[in-house]
């Protein structure tokens, strides 16, 4: 028996779906803990791109079992839209999907609300992906939401949602479409609910290998992160022990995913933020929009300190280093090694966001390669400056390399012995 959790470590997009990916070859069971729609974890295979947004990355395997947690928040018509496109890319869902009944709900009112509130923010928005994640885990925290077993119960759920709009100060203006539509996709979905924490456990007593996979990244965590600018879950390792059901002991490894260079969707501080050609090259060569919102990422420098940060904060027992191909045919990278704030070193991270927006970053420079790296699958055979590059990382990091992808597809990747 064994598990693995597997997690973003910056503010999200660091290639995780691909790490998950090439690591589910060894996993019997790969699982989602938190988060919901406003993921978006791209892999590409033999060519062929695939984009999932509440669907385990594990579904590409086919023997694999993929698991949504009871601590994700489910849009049901998005996730019926998922499932039935990759049904049409010929991956089979029956008795491979496991769907806790209680995952938190998305519904249509809950993309109202978001899309309401972050207008009211004006100048103070926080960059929401517009998917209804922060109102529908909302409503969970203060007991008005709806979770994905009530669909079951119609009495049940005509009744709760009665109390949620009245909750919002809202009109339900088509109560029998809403129930009707929901009635409809449940019919979809019914036969993949489960008590899926019991399921789990079970797995991993049976010696089953389980792969947790987290969403978003640490720095976007609701308690730990860059707060406001952050998501609406916990994103850190301990959350997969709340997210699934799963005994914290029983947590036996945790893989840290880190880009080659920093990227941040949305508002927020971003302290080795770049704006000039080198951002807009790196942006075009790695393709740097978001697979759910489409928005142009910000681009910035390694951050060494925020990353130190993050892989004590989970606990790190490895990390993986993505894109690394993407840096080829920059004459001279940096990577941040301290911060500055009013003329004085900071010992660390900064952690709030007026000391995070005024932060000068102390950077090392190290010279570039022009090398191909697509074709590459060992660490020596890589050109002696991106094999100094990731030993620099290694060093700041203070956690061990195991990881590194040199291309979008599962092929490109290289274990590090």
């Amino acid at each position: 028996m064994s598990s693995l959790t597997v997690l973003g470590c910056m503010w999200g997009d660091e290639g995780k779906a691909k790490i998950v990916d090439f690591l589910g070859a060894n996993a019997n069971v790969v699982a989602r803990f938190q988060g919901g729609a406003n993921a978006g974890h791209t892999i590409v295979l033999q060519g062929k791109k695939y984009v999932f947004h509440t669907v385990p990355s594990g579904i590409l395997y086919p023997q694999t079992k993929c698991v949504i947690g009871a601590g994700t928040v489910i849009d049901p018509f998005g996730l019926r839209d998922e499932m039935r496109s990759l049904m049409d890319q010929d991956i089979d869902f029956s008795g491979r999907l496991f769907i806790d009944e209680r995952a938190g709900l998305v519904l249509p009112l809950h993309k109202k609300l978001d899309g309401l509130k972050e207008e009211k923010r004006g100048a103070g928005k926080i960059g929401t992906t517009g998917k209804g994640i922060g109102p529908a885990y909302a409503d969970q925290a203060s007991r008005n939401g709806l979770r994905f077993g009530d669909l079951q119960y119609p009495d049940w759920l005509c009744e709760r949602l009665a109390a949620l709009y009245e909750s919002h100060g809202l009109k339900w203006e088509n109560p029998d479409e809403e129930l009707s539509a929901l009635q409809e996709v449940w019919e979809f979905l019914a036969p993949f609910a489960a008590h899926a924490d019991v399921l789990v456990r079970q797995w991993y007593l049976e010696g089953e290998k389980i792969l947790f996979e987290g969403a978003q990244g640490s720095l976007l965590d609701l308690s730990f992160g860059t707060y406001p600018y952050v998501t609406s879950s916990n994103t850190i390792s301990g959350s997969t022990s709340v997210g699934i059901g799963f005994p914290p002991r029983w947590l036996d490894k945790t893989l840290g995913i880190y880009k080659a260079y920093a990227t941040r969707v949305g508002e927020g501080p971003f302290p080795t933020e770049i704006f000039n050609a080198t951002a807009d090259a790196i942006r075009k060569a790695g393709n740097e929009f978001g697979a759910t919102t489409g928005r142009p990422r910000r681009i910035g420098w390694f951050d060494a300190v925020a990353a130190r940060y993050t892989a004590s904060l989970n606990g790190l027992s490895a990390i993986a280093v993505t894109l690394l191909d993407i840096l080829g045919g920059l004459e001279e990278l940096k990577i941040c090694t301290g911060y500055w704030l009013d003329g004085q070193k900071l010992p660390g991270y900064a952690f709030h966001p007026l000391e995070l927006a005024k932060i000068q970053p102390e950077y090392l420079t190290l010279p570039g390669w022009d090398d191909d790296l697509a074709a590459i699958r060992s660490l020596e055979a890589l050109p002696a400056n991106a094999q100094d590059y990731l030993e620099a990382i290694q060093d700041l990091v203070e956690v061990p390399i195991e990881v590194v992808s040199v291309g979008k597809d599962r092929e490109q990747t290289i274990t590090v012995k």
